[in-house]
């Protein structure tokens, strides 16, 4: 396996966010091929399926200055901007999320999300637990879980694909970890050099059908002197690199220009921090993750932005809040249309809080005491806010949610029992998806 890594993104703690894309190899005349998602075949599975798109908000978003906002706090702890009421009595969040709040009657917002670790991770928004005393091998991500237990829907998409942006020179946000699942199960990245792999390049099947099976005798010795486990299941991953290449079903649902433009011009177009090579750009984001759940993906996560505001909050959520108002908006709005909102679950949210007082250099800095979230689709019950925090927005005092419960909800959403499944660790030992945590009450 090659594994390739981008350009580091270093947040406030120093931590070195690289993303990187492990490519299996064909190795011959040049030919190369992307690391792909591949499970267990599942038997008797139809087009119609659940899905989750997971929005992560790398770096820590402002709860209370999205949320949540607290106009009865000091002004060093309230901030600049103002509430606007949406469409559900009773509700109202910031004044720079107008298309969301026209939307709320099809949204759930949690103000109390606690359990947070305050470290720089995407790992406990993508597996639901702290990334403290972890089996061997590591805890796997939910996309990683649903491709074990549920596998592909089509044998030409991966059931697990991670959109992760990159802003200028920058790239962040690992997509998820299959842990001890193995790399079988790991996200399938479609970017940069990624996506031009997806093609033969000229090299014919029959070609390419001799190489798949000298490969599969390679794979086969590798797992069989690996002790670790890591190499499990190679020969469907494999076959899954096989059917994508010999299938354009991917590519095109990558190509955003397949869309009417009045479609594209609802998600939005991004900033000039797009990427240009060859990925998503910022905006393009939200309606890939809509065309890949559609064409038969199970979980897409994607990053979108940076929230770790230490300095000048409040000018960085001006940019960065109206592109994620137009592109959630979009994104649920598009899913409505389309009959899909029962079938695909939709979470937003970040790894932490930021503190209520705002510092000397006009940010706040990491809270990991409380946080938010916003959910919407999978036949959830919308149009609520769930939990509260105190007066100054630093502590939950009306239904704390774990990570884990949100977890159990997407599970219960996707069809898997959370309190039944279980997977099987490196050691032998069966393993719950979520710390003995129901689905939430208040959703489903």
């Amino acid at each position: 396996m090659l594994t390739i890594y981008g350009q580091k993104n270093r947040f406030c703690d120093g931590v070195s966010r690289r993303n990187f894309l492990k490519v299996g190899t064909l190795g011959m005349a040049g030919l190369s091929l992307p690391q792909l998602f591949r499970a267990e075949a599942a038997k008797g599975k139809g087009l119609d399926h659940k899905a989750v798109i997971m929005i992560f908000l790398p770096g820590g978003p402002s709860h209370q200055d999205m949320f949540d906002l607290k106009m009865d706090a000091p002004s060093e702890i309230r901030g600049e901007f103002k509430p606007i009421s949406t469409n559900v009595p009773g509700i109202q969040i910031c004044e720079h999320l107008p298309k969301m709040a026209k939307l709320m009657d099809k949204m759930a917002l949690i103000r109390s999300i606690v359990g947070a670790t305050g470290d720089h991770y995407a790992f406990q928004c993508l597996t639901g637990r702290p990334h403290q005393n972890q089996p061997a091998g590591g805890w796997p991500s939910i996309g990683s879980v649903v491709s074990k237990l549920q596998g592909p829907v089509t044998k030409e998409i991966p059931p697990f694909i991670g959109l992760s942006p990159k802003m200028g020179h920058m790239e962040w946000a690992d997509s998820g970890t299959p842990g001890f699942l193995g790399v079988g199960h790991a996200p399938f990245k479609p970017d940069g050099a990624g996506k031009s792999d997806m093609v033969l390049n000229g090299v014919t099947l029959d070609r390419l059908a001799d190489r798949k099976n000298l490969l599969k005798s390679f794979d086969r010795f590798r797992r069989d002197v690996d002790s670790s486990g890591i190499m499990q299941g190679m020969d469907a991953f494999n076959e899954q690199a096989f059917n994508m290449l010999t299938s354009s079903k991917l590519l095109e649902a990558l190509d955003v220009e397949k869309e009417d433009q009045s479609m594209r011009d609802m998600y939005g177009k991004g900033d000039p921090r797009n990427r240009d090579d060859g990925g998503p750009k910022l905006m393009e984001q939200f309606l890939v993750a809509r065309r890949l759940v559609e064409a038969g993906a199970r979980c897409v996560t994607l990053a979108f932005s940076r929230w770790d505001h230490h300095g000048d909050n409040f000018g960085a959520l001006r940019q960065d809040l109206p592109l994620l108002d137009q592109g959630v908006s979009a994104l649920i709005t598009d899913l409505h249309q389309r009959g899909l909102d029962k079938d695909v679950s939709v979470v937003v949210w970040g790894e932490f809080g930021r503190t209520p007082t705002i510092n000397k250099d006009g940010g706040r800095d990491h809270w990991p005491r409380v946080s938010c979230a916003m959910l919407a689709g999978g036949g959830m019950k919308m149009g609520q806010v769930i939990g509260a925090t105190d007066r100054l927005g630093g502590e939950a005092v009306e239904r704390p949610v774990q990570f884990g419960e949100v977890f159990s909800t997407l599970y219960h959403n996707l069809g898997i029992d959370p309190g039944v499944a279980s997977l099987t660790d490196l050691t032998g030992r069966p393993q719950y998806l979520t710390d003995g945590h129901a689905p939430m009450r208040e959703l489903v």
